[in-house]
């Protein structure tokens, strides 16, 4: 099992959730940020951090946000590490609880 960023955090780019992670298991996009499934060591201290409640155990991802461990592991491959908080976009709480987000991620 792991953990898995899933639509909500597209346009939110919360990064409490980085601050917390004891392995550097996240990467950075411009707009959205994944977990590496390959580093995550299933602590799930990211889970209560992430204000945008974007992040869920593998086993309990809706059935619609499926597709989003494929794209964490594909575009954790692709983008940098982050390890360490960053200010959230300016109109992230506008983003956050808008439905089926994926139109807007930028890869």
């Amino acid at each position: 099992m792991t953990f898995v960023v899933t639509d909500n955090c597209i346009k939110c780019k919360y990064t409490d959730c980085v601050e917390v992670c004891p392995v550097d298991c996240f990467h950075e996009g411009n707009n959205f940020l994944t977990i590496d499934p390959d580093e995550c060591i299933d602590c799930s201290l990211c889970v209560p951090e992430c204000p945008a409640e974007a992040i869920f155990a593998e086993e309990d991802l809706p059935e619609d946000q499926l597709h989003f461990i494929k794209i964490n592991a594909d575009l954790s491959a692709e983008w940098p590490v982050i390890s360490e908080m960053k200010p959230h976009p300016e109109d992230a709480a506008e983003w956050d609880g808008v439905k089926d987000k994926l139109q807007y991620l930028e890869r």
